[in-house]
């Protein structure tokens, strides 16, 4: 499988993984999201995951491969509307999307189309000085699936989301600047950023993580007052926990807290 897995104490690395195409996007990447996600899910010892590309393939991910001419086509419209639950059951973007704890994506170089849109299904992003953004579809008369504009828009504006949407590329200096990479780091330090990055995440109570991740989410799609009023309860929970406790009196007695996820 091309996606390869490695862990490293609480934290899952993922990467994708087909140097001699520049890490190009398959389906296989998408049944293996769909396989090893679940199971990091479940696994209480890995608390975040990073998503990043294979360094040997100078790229994230090139996206779609357009050398297959059966890239971007179907048979028929009848065939395509009935093979869409099992493509949603199996999109990368919905599947990282509903991933519930946090996920970095460590972009270490060109992040081409749905390449591109699979950072920002990610929670935070750590870019190398050498990370480019291009979206390609529209130029390819097609343009970026699964919500892959709005997605944007959601992280840098319309504006800006409209601009990489018709083909112009966007620097990791700019993804910095715009808000889209939370990190910018020479190429040499990518990783090491992105594991220290990981291992703060790692150290925090993890229910308290998730439903921060989950919190953030839920608002995106609601109102204010539906996620503030949401808020109360995931609050409400975290009170009843054993890290709840544990975090404050650590904090009482300036010490690192000992979280369990209860």
């Amino acid at each position: 499988m091309p996606l390869l897995y490695d862990r490293k104490g609480a934290v899952a690395i993922l990467t994708l993984s087909r140097p001699q195409a520049r890490n190009a996007w398959g389906d296989d990447y998408n049944t293996g999201l769909a396989e090893l996600l679940p199971r990091l899910e479940d696994d209480p010892e890995i608390r975040v995951v990073i998503l990043t590309g294979d360094e040997a393939g100078s790229a994230f991910s090139a996206g779609a491969d357009l050398k297959n001419p059966k890239t971007h086509t179907s048979d028929s419209i009848a065939d395509a509307i009935t093979a869409l639950p099992k493509r949603r059951r199996l999109q990368a973007m919905n599947l990282l999307s509903d991933f519930a704890k946090p996920l970095i994506a460590a972009v270490n170089g060109y992040a081409v189309g749905i390449g591109c849109i699979v950072t920002y299904c990610c929670d935070l992003i750590v870019a190398s000085e050498r990370a480019e953004w291009r979206l390609p579809q529209v130029g390819l008369g097609i343009l970026p699936a699964q919500g892959g504009t709005v997605r944007l828009a959601r992280w840098i504006g319309r504006g800006q989301a409209m601009k990489l949407a018709l083909g112009f590329p966007l620097s990791g200096e700019e993804a910095y600047r715009l808000g889209l990479a939370q990190f910018l780091v020479p190429h040499s330090g990518l990783m090491a950023k992105a594991m220290e990055v990981a291992e703060h995440v790692a150290s925090l109570p993890p229910l308290a993580a998730r439903l921060a991740k989950e919190a953030v989410a839920f608002g995106m799609d609601s109102t204010l007052r539906e996620a503030a009023n949401a808020d109360l309860y995931r609050f409400m929970a975290l009170e009843l926990t054993e890290d709840k406790k544990e975090a404050h009196q650590a904090w009482r007695e300036r010490r690192k807290p000992a979280t369990t996820g209860r």
